[in-house]
């Protein structure tokens, strides 16, 4: 701590040595005056008095209380600043530089707290702490948004709070789906999302369809289901995103399927492209994007088939597919999606953190554990474990399939089980673990405390919950699991295990680049255990395989330079950038 110093004070014997006199001053004058022994006394208490309350003054301005006016190792220091007219005081924050105090958010990220442009300001910060206080615990992104996508998102936030619930246009449009009756055209047209699937499928499905919404300048609508509200902050100002309670068609949404007579796939079936009247006159159209969906539904992806879809007020999706990676393979979005996104692998990234806000409850839960565990920490290593096997856990396979990735791949030190590493490193390393099971933390944990690292390097391991199964309608295990997929977004380092959407969402949050597990076959570790992905995006993991065009079967995986095969998935898509 900085001590504080004073400016020269008359009255300071430090810094005016007249005082320090004084008392050899005035019994020469008494001398000199014949001054009587008791007023000189008088002068001795008076002088005595003085000098102890300068002292005791100088003390207190000296050392001040440091409780409660220091936050995450800063150092704060006052400043006498002198201008002509007036003496100002000057606050100045600077981070101070210590393995302590490494992991305090930086001066530049509290500066960004709107992300490079892609959140709007004006929020009240009250609504939903992480909006604004996310940039506190994260790095600043290796990646810019491009000035077109921020515009577009400002627009659409302007077409939302025109067309969004309970305005002059959502309830002129409303009209014309109750009475299924064609009426003059209205300024706005809707993208319904339907709550389907587990939390991370949902998260992945709804960037996707509002990527889609934006495309085709339509207003998104989220179905709350049975928790969204409860997980997510409003991501547009002043204008719900969350579909009405009293929507006429909300108690038909889970009866949707391929046979609904207003599903897409099947009006294909019973009309042909040229008879696209009928598409046009509907109210609504039911799009089935979900893994099983036809070769009629997958002609979504066509664009002679967003043509037809164009004039329908309402299209009602429903998905368990991040179908990002198909929109890129339309035509007629391919110089849209290129403005938006120059550098492909940003596409989650970027609306990703724009849309997706941790609740006030679900923040709670990733700031508290973040300052426990990993906030001390020099390097945090994420591992995420999503076992497809039946059977009860944990295996010995993907537990060594663990291990040997993260000693390949050094993110973890080796330990020396036949002597004592003495001279210990001041590094230290915590490993943040999620899996259902508690058995593979407790493992790596006895691991890492039972022997020394051969480095010297402190290991600590962390699992913030183990659910034992997937609880997807439990409010509270989605809280957890949202709060767990946050978490490891805030590593340094991560590892995933191949399919998991849970992953997906933790490493295109993070602007991560994570070492994918390979499947198991046969309950043995794969050699190579694990693999560095070619980018941050999530899998699509049921692609069409068609050409709009040809009218026949293709690899789509093959037809543009940043649509590849994923690692993880050998018939999913996923986009990249060719460097």
């Amino acid at each position: 701590m900085k001590r504080f110093r004073r400016n020269p004070d008359e009255n300071d014997p430090g810094t005016n040595p007249d005082v320090e006199g004084e008392g050899l001053f005035l019994r020469d004058q008494e001398r000199k005056c014949g001054l009587s022994s008791m007023r000189l006394m008088g002068f001795l208490v008076v002088a005595l008095m003085v000098f102890s309350v300068v002292f005791s003054v100088s003390v207190v301005l000296k050392d001040p209380p440091s409780d409660g006016v220091l936050e995450s190792g800063k150092e704060i220091r006052f400043l006498d600043a002198l201008e002509s007219s007036k003496e100002e005081t000057v606050l100045e924050v600077k981070p101070q530089k210590g393995p302590e105090d490494d992991y305090a958010p930086s001066l530049e990220a509290r500066k960004d707290k709107l992300l490079g442009g892609l959140l709007q300001a004006g929020f009240d910060e009250r609504s939903c702490a992480s909006r604004y206080q996310s940039a506190l615990y994260r790095k600043e992104s290796q990646h810019k948004p491009s000035p077109y996508l921020i515009s577009r998102l400002r627009s659409y936030e302007a077409l939302h709070k025109r067309c969004g619930p309970y305005t002059e246009s959502y309830n002129k449009t409303l009209e014309k789906l109750k009475t299924n009756h064609q009426l003059e055209p209205t300024d706005c047209n809707y993208l319904v999302w339907i709550s389907f699937s587990g939390l991370g499928n949902r998260i992945l499905t709804l960037a996707s369809a509002f990527l889609y919404a934006l495309l085709t300048n339509r207003v998104l609508l989220v179905d709350p289901g049975t928790d969204m509200v409860d997980l997510f902050c409003e991501p547009f100002p002043e204008v719900s995103w969350f579909l009405p309670s009293d929507f006429p068609l909300k108690n038909q949404f889970n009866s949707f399927d391929q046979k609904s007579p207003h599903c897409y796939g099947r009006m294909l079936k019973n009309s042909t492209f040229a008879n696209s009247s009928r598409l046009i006159s509907s109210s609504f159209v039911y799009l089935h994007l979900v893994h099983d969906y036809d070769d009629q539904d997958k002609l979504f992806f066509c664009d002679e088939d967003q043509t037809s879809l164009k004039e329908v007020p309402w299209l009602i999706m429903k998905t368990d597919n991040y179908f990002v990676p198909s929109l890129f393979l339309v035509p007629s979005f391919e110089q849209e999606l290129s403005n938006l996104f120059p550098r492909k692998e940003t596409v989650f990234h970027f609306l990703g953190r724009y849309l997706f806000h941790p609740t006030d409850p679900v923040w709670g839960l990733v700031t508290r554990y973040y300052q426990a565990y990993l906030a001390k920490a020099d390097e945090r290593i994420g591992i995420q474990i999503r076992v497809f096997d039946t059977g009860i856990g944990p295996f010995q396979h993907v537990l060594d399939q663990i291990i040997a990735c993260a000693l390949k791949e050094n993110l973890l030190p080796d330990i020396s089980r036949e002597k004592p590493i003495i001279n210990q490193s001041q590094k230290s390393k915590a490993v943040l673990i999620t899996s259902l099971s508690a058995g593979y933390f407790e493992r790596v944990r006895d691991m890492y405390w039972e022997y020394p690292t051969v480095t010297g390097e402190v290991i600590s391991v962390h699992q913030p919950s183990h659910e034992e199964y997937q609880q997807t309608e439990k409010h509270f295990h989605n809280r957890k699991a949202w709060a767990e997929m946050y978490l490891l977004s805030l590593t340094d380092v991560l590892v995933t295990s191949s399919w998991s959407t849970f992953g997906y969402v933790a490493q295109s949050l993070g602007g991560l680049k994570p070492w994918v597990l390979y499947k198991p076959e046969n309950r043995t570790a794969p050699d190579p255990p694990c693999r560095r992905v070619m980018s941050m995006e999530p899998c699509f993991h049921a692609p069409p395989f068609y050409d709009c065009k040809a009218k026949r079967g293709i690899d789509t995986g093959e037809v543009v330079p940043h649509v590849r095969h994923c690692e993880d998935m050998s018939w999913g898509l996923k986009l990249v950038d060719n460097e």
